[in-house]
Order: structure tokens, then sequence, then C-alpha cells
């Protein structure tokens, strides 16, 4: 639950797909200096457990593991140093898997009846993915109605166009975006710039009014 705070403290997850672990120290440092110690290492490529080992190993970040697809994947995120799990979809076998290492786990959930799985896990904070395909705001809006006790990290086209739209409902607990770490960026090694959209980012989650339910 100490997790889920600090998410929910942040309101903001960066969304991270490295290629080249050698990226992570100094990304995870601009991510830092831009005031969102924060991090979701997505297992899209080979070098997300380096890049989970060198982030969480820094100690001033903290650090999951995203697109988790498999049971497998979970100890290879964790044995790295992940404080929790992602997932696009809800899987039983990497829910207990989750369980059996300690670990938060978000799964993915976009209908009543994934919702209603979700539950019946024991589960009720759920990552809501893709968001905005998924009809956005008003789709956590409208689920929110029958299922009062879940919250929701909304994932999949938010950007600051739309943040303060879901940032403004009750049940959300974060929002996960990628748009402050682009990968232009992050490739030719502007960190400053990651900083300072990071900062931007930052300012403007700041500016969306905190909801009461």
């Amino acid at each position: 639950m100490d997790v889920l705070r600090r998410l929910g403290a942040a309101r903001l997850v960066p969304i991270v797909v490295l290629d080249d672990p050698a990226q992570a120290d100094p990304l995870a440092a601009a991510l830092v200096a831009g005031g969102l110690p924060v991090a979701e290492v997505t297992f899209r490529t080979a070098a997300a457990e380096e890049t989970i080992r060198a982030m969480a190993g820094r100690g001033d970040v903290l650090v999951g593991a995203g697109t988790v697809l498999t049971a497998a994947q979970v100890d290879r995120a964790v044995a790295a140093g992940a404080t929790y799990v992602v997932s696009p979809g809800l899987s039983r076998a990497v829910v207990e898997r989750c369980a059996e290492h300690g670990v938060l786990v978000l799964p993915g959930a976009v209908t009543a009846t994934e919702v209603m799985a979700a539950l019946e896990l024991g589960l009720s904070t759920l990552k809501f993915f893709p968001a905005e395909a998924s009809g956005g705001a008003a789709a956590i809006r409208a689920l929110a109605a029958p299922f009062a006790q879940v919250r929701f990290i909304p994932t999949g086209g938010v950007s600051p166009r739309n943040l303060a739209d879901y940032l403004a409902l009750p049940s959300v607990v974060a929002v996960g975006g990628s748009w402050m770490v682009p990968d232009h960026l992050v490739t030719s090694g502007d960190f400053a710039g990651v900083t300072r959209l990071t900062s931007e980012a930052v300012a403007r989650a700041a500016a969306s009014p905190v909801p009461t339910a």
C-alpha cells in the first residue's frame, strides 16, 4: 500500500521504453530533477531488466515493471528491483505470482466483466488500458458508478491535452504517460529536455485540483 500511496502522491507515472540500458541512469536523473521520481519500465525490449536494475539501484526512484505478461516476467522484474508490476490485461498467473512476491500488481481492465474478475482476485486498483481507445475519462466515470471501491490508473493516449480530465475523477489514483520521456529526446541524449517536459507535466498535474469522492 505504501507503493500505491506513493503513486497517488506523484499523480503521474512515466512509461519508459529503453533499448539501451546505458540510458537508464541519466533518464532516471532527469525524472528526479523534474520532480517526478517514478518510472514504469516496460518489458517491450531486451533492455528492460537492466534498465529496472539501474534505476532501482539509485534508491531515489520508485520503479515498476510494465507490459508484464507472464509469471516468469514477474520473477525477472522483481529480481531486477521492481516494486510494482503492471500488466495490460488481467492474468491470474501474473496476479498470483505478484502475491507470492508481495509486490503490488496493477492489471489492465476496461470492462465491467474484467473489473468483476479483478475484484474476485482481491484487487481494487487497476490499470485502465488503453484509456482513450476504451472511452477515456467518460468510461472510467461510468465504471465508477457500480464499482465505487475500485480505483484506476489510466494509460494509453493520455497527454497534456486530456490530463486534467482524468485527474478530475475521484476514482483515478494517477495517470500513466510517455509524453515527458519521448523517444527522440532519450535516444539523442537530450536529458535536459526530458527534465523540462517532466517539470511541465508535474506543474500541469499540480494545477489539477485533487478531487474528493
